[in-house]
């Protein structure tokens, strides 16, 4: 490592500060889950920029670098003036949900575990162009209006669908209700066309998955009674994003270069055919994007109360109800799967569904700010949630998963935790684990999940055995931070069955 001072505060959390930095960056970790360091000179240079952010910079136990990324990833960055849309990874409310069902160990067993993920591999796609296929008004009504769109439009049925979403499942200020004219100004028309193809899809990104998860220890009996979660239950963590609408909508209205040729060609053509009302705030923002694309190094920012800061947090808040809505969707295919290949109703029911990217205006240390999460959740205490009629009791849900053969766990948020903007992990974070036996092969990643008996389906993509147990970061060790910190607080610990991805 380079000469990065850092201060000792505890054994789980560190202070580093240089004379470029306008704030400091505080690290909730202990000192063998320090990142790399480009990790560091990204936050450095991130937190170099004057008058723009405030208090402090924050980085989980899962804090790393990623190519083609202004920020690192697995931070909170928050400002109190400015919309940092560079800082966030470009796909918004890419985010994980767990759901409880009524099976149990004592009648699911192996082979029909296997017989219902071989269908699945078929329902829940990766890599596919089609999904599940909806009419292009409801498309616009999921973005304009959030979940309870694609609620009415398929009948689901999962308990809790609503009530157990972050925001209730719509993004815009207070749940409020976007006009149709309103998406049209911020979303060019040919990326909700495509949208109208892509909902129910996993994706193919990075470590998007679709787990089956067993509790197999309960650490807090009380708050595992109040959450309905049983040793031996069954549950399904769903990790996946945005889609295409997401993606394009963000690189439309910031300072990023598409990863991919087709991702490019797409917003081009966005571009060239938008047609918005606000075409005024349209061309100086695109102004500013053009500047940071030409070199400009440092942060594009949107004053937030300006119209520039409207029109970019009105076209999140539309392509993140998408979001949401895409898990309901692919919850409702795994429940509908269920019925269908099991001949039983397993019951969905919504623990939590939250995203781990996204920007949201919050009160903290007195002062109305601007809480940009990349690849970190939301983690209230319970004096936060007053709103809801459990969480208020329990704190909000957390989930922490690995890799997709080592334990996750199930936690809520805690008081005590102002420090990081009440901010959890949303896993562990690439590194080496020096208890894992490391694989370079399919066959061989194949063969450690055999003997860890838990099953791999679809894995089509070659780099599939880069979410291997050994190059993540020790769950153990972070979640003895986690607790440490005041993060969250461990309810219950649940081991994987069986995994989708690509």
């Amino acid at each position: 490592m380079k000469n990065y001072k850092l201060e000792n505060i505890s054994s789980h959390k560190k202070q580093f500060q240089t004379e470029k930095m306008k704030v400091p960056a505080v690290f909730f970790m202990s000192e063998e889950l320090l990142p790399t360091d480009e990790s560091y000179a990204k936050l450095e240079d991130v937190a170099s920029n004057a008058d723009t952010l405030f208090h402090s910079v924050v980085a989980m136990p899962d804090v790393c670098s990623k190519p083609g990324r202004k920020n690192a990833s697995g931070t909170v960055i928050v400002s109190d003036k400015y919309i940092l849309p560079q800082v966030n990874d470009s796909d918004p409310n890419c985010g994980m949900r767990l759901v409880k069902t009524n099976l149990n160990e004592n009648e699911l067993t192996h082979e029909n575990i296997d017989k219902l993920f071989q269908e699945l591999v078929r329902v829940v796609p990766t890599k596919k162009f089609v999904g599940t296929r909806v009419p292009f008004n409801i498309i616009v009504d999921i973005c304009r209006k959030g979940t309870k769109a694609i609620i009415e439009h398929l009948g689901i049925k999962t308990k809790n669908e609503l009530e157990n979403t972050q925001n209730g499942g719509n993004f815009f200020a207070l749940g409020s209700e976007a006009s149709k004219q309103d998406i049209f100004d911020v979303i060019p028309k040919l990326y909700l066309f495509f949208a109208k193809f892509r909902l129910g899809i996993l994706g193919a990104a990075g470590n998007h998955f679709l787990d089956l998860l067993k509790v197999n220890d309960i650490i807090d009996p009380e708050i595992a009674d109040l959450m309905g979660i049983r040793k031996g239950q069954y549950l399904f963590m769903i990790h996946t994003g945005s889609g295409i609408l997401g993606q394009y909508t963000m690189y439309t209205h910031t300072a990023k270069k598409p990863e991919h040729l087709s991702q490019s060609l797409m917003v081009r053509l966005g571009k060239f055919t938008f047609k918005t009302r606000k075409r005024d705030v349209y061309n100086k923002m695109q102004e500013k994007i053009e500047k940071h694309m030409a070199g400009d190094e440092s942060l594009l920012k949107y004053d937030a109360k300006a119209p520039e800061g409207e029109l970019y947090m009105n076209a999140r808040a539309a392509a993140s109800n998408f979001g949401t809505a895409n898990r309901a969707v692919i919850t409702h295919n795994i429940s509908e799967t269920i019925k269908r290949v099991l001949d039983k109703d397993p019951e969905m029911d919504l623990i939590y569904d939250m995203p781990h990217i996204s920007i949201s205006r919050e009160n903290h240390f007195g002062h109305d700010v601007y809480v940009h999460r990349s690849n970190t959740s939301r983690a209230y205490g319970p004096a936060k949630m007053t709103g809801h009629p459990l969480y208020k009791k329990t704190g909000e849900p957390v989930f922490i998963p690995s890799s997709m053969s080592t334990d996750a766990y199930i936690c809520v948020g805690t008081d005590r935790n102002e420090d990081s903007f009440f901010s959890a992990p949303h896993g562990t974070g690439k590194g080496k684990n020096e208890k894992e036996k490391s694989v370079f092969t399919k066959d061989e990643l194949f063969a450690k999940m055999k003997e860890k008996n838990v099953r791999l389906y679809n894995a089509k993509s070659s780099i599939v055995i880069n979410q291997d147990s050994a190059r993540y970061k020790n769950i153990d060790k972070v979640i003895e931070g986690v607790e440490a910190n005041g993060i969250a607080h461990v309810v219950a610990k649940m081991e994987p069955v069986a995994v989708l991805m690509y």
